[in-house]
């Protein structure tokens, strides 16, 4: 029996050409829907820190940088060459890479069996929501998600036909994983995994085909290799080392919950379900074996490289790549095996739960985008803080350096890349020390630039300076001691202006001083720094303004 043909009901192929029509329709109202309000985000959304950074990367182009490959600043650059600054401007190129997912997961589903099922995958994609939702952000998970499902669909068709340019889409793919990010190396580990444990997969070592692919997909890590060799290995000591403890923690045992929330948990258990039937078949070879390897690499290395890993970032989105596979095969799944009627009522509901999750989740970032609605989720305590307040930060210090021309500092890097961002990248803008730039591994990139504490004490020694400091940056038991720092770093420290928005969860505080003279060793605290009496006795530092 071939399982991945359609099944006619006994009522003939015109059933079948009617559920293959009726999926098309579906698929294309949603993803025309999404994609509107993603283009709306995508044009009002205040960036956040982390992609403001990756624009003031696309303004210093190089073969990449201490956190990253180049190809997402590449993108923001040409975005912006093509539609002006902006949001929408550096955001366009990762909006229409988002997109195209949906679409490569109808061709997916369409080569791996059949137009139904590769309408049905689309569906479930635009319905998951972490890649219905993909390109509203300029982030570097946008290019690396598409590239990687590229190379999937391009090494499910080599191995079924072993034709040249299967190979080299498969190449080509991977070596713009590696231009993306060092995580690109999970997607060559599913590929060593498959070519190790299937038949299939052992044929391909005595193929030309692959070690095309193999010659393109290197070609990708030429501007990393470069890149590290100028920065001398910055980018691969803060990804391998700086950033994973590499010891074990309990806490990460939680992973799983975690994955169940960010996909809802009806349609997390289905994923699972499918993973496991996938890996029961992969004897059977294509497209079983593709999909059990690919998901289960990302989904079990993942959890597994967690339990020791970097467990204070952002990282839930990580095993995306190995969910998309899964999108496909649980279709065919519950349409081939006839006695889980209880699975494919539980397939839908969980569908239908997590496109009503991405459409609230959107509609919670459509409601901060604008201030009017953002003050309601403030009153409730809900405003992602993350995207908020840049805005009416960059304007206090444009009216502070009206009336009083001063170097202007930010107290971390990511202040620095959003007053960057909404200066429109006229004038300079230096960061501070801030242990946030060592933990997010972007200190050396701002050292290379010159825009470090080190670069501003040698380039305006002495001079008048407004610092801008967003006082809840850094984690509590890490603030007090920045804070009283301030007064040695910057002296005659005075508090000019102070923004609070949302009951205070956003709090930024504007300071006029001079720039202290070299420090030799360390920086010293002051328990009567005003920065840091500012954020324990507010009262108190109103008074003195």
């Amino acid at each position: 029996m071939d399982f991945w043909k359609p099944r006619t009901d006994g009522r003939g192929d015109a059933s079948v050409v009617a559920s293959v029509a009726r999926w098309r329709a579906a698929f294309v109202t949603l993803f025309l829907c999404l994609f509107l309000v993603k283009l709306l985000l995508a044009a009002t959304l205040q960036p956040l820190g982390d992609e403001a950074f990756y624009w003031q990367e696309s303004r210093h182009l190089a073969w990449g940088y201490s956190d990253l490959p180049p190809l997402t600043a590449w993108l923001i650059r040409l975005g912006e060459r093509i539609a002006g600054h902006g949001l929408l401007g550096m955001r366009w190129p990762f909006l229409l890479l988002g997109s195209a997912l949906p679409w490569l997961m109808v061709s997916f589903g369409r080569r791996a069996w059949d137009a139904r099922v590769g309408w049905q995958a689309g569906v479930l994609c635009l319905c998951l929501p972490l890649a219905g939702s993909l390109g509203v952000i300029a982030m570097p998970d946008v290019p690396l998600t598409v590239a990687g499902m590229v190379a999937t669909l391009g090494l499910l068709r080599a191995l079924d036909d072993n034709r040249l340019r299967d190979w080299l889409v498969l190449g080509v793919a991977l070596a713009f994983c590696w231009m993306t990010h060092y995580r690109a190396a999970m997607f060559m580990l599913a590929g060593l995994l498959l070519l190790l444990l299937t038949a299939r997969g052992r044929n391909q070592w005595h193929r030309p085909g692959f070690w095309i692919a193999m010659a393109m997909a290197a070609l990708g890590l030429l501007p990393l290799a470069i890149s590290n060799w100028q920065q001398h290995g910055a980018g691969l000591a803060f990804q391998l080392i700086q950033r994973n403890p590499w010891r074990f923690h309990a806490d990460a045992l939680v992973q799983p919950l975690e994955q169940a929330v960010t996909c809802t948990p009806l349609l997390y258990v289905c994923l699972l379900w499918a993973a496991w039937r996938c890996w029961r078949r992969r004897h059977e070879g294509g497209p079983w074996d593709v999909i059990a390897i690919v998901s289960l690499t990302f989904i079990v290395v993942y959890f597994a490289a967690g339990l020791f890993a970097d467990d204070e970032r952002f990282r839930v989105h990580w095993p995306l790549p190995g969910y998309l596979p899964l999108l496909a095969a649980l279709p065919l799944l519950l349409r081939d095996v006839g006695h889980v009627r209880g699975w494919r009522i539980v397939a839908v509901c969980g569908a239908l739960l997590a496109l009503l999750a991405q459409c609230v989740g959107l509609v919670y970032l459509g409601m901060a985008a604008y201030p009017a609605t953002a003050r309601w989720l403030g009153a409730a305590r809900a405003v992602p803080t993350a995207f908020m307040g840049w805005h009416e930060s960059a304007e206090i210090a444009k009216t502070q350096l009206a009336a009083q021309p001063a170097v202007l500092v930010a107290d971390n890097f990511m202040m620095a890349a959003e007053l960057d961002f909404q200066f429109d990248g006229v004038r300079e803008i230096y960061t501070l020390d801030n242990p946030l730039n060592v933990k997010y591994g972007r200190a050396p990139q701002v050292a290379q630039w010159g825009m470090d504490e080190t670069a501003l004490r040698r380039m305006h020694p002495g001079a008048n300076v407004l610092l801008v400091v967003d006082n809840y940056a850094l984690r509590e038991r890490e603030r007090s001691a920045w804070l009283k720092s301030l007064c040695v770093r910057v002296e005659n420290l005075k508090p000019v202006q102070h923004l609070s928005l949302f009951d205070g969860r956003k709090n930024v505080s504007f300071y006029q001083g001079n720039i202290a003279s070299a420090i030799s060793v360390g920086v010293g605290e002051r328990d009567d720094c005003v920065a840091w009496r500012a954020l324990v006795d507010p009262a108190r530092d109103a008074k003195e303004r």
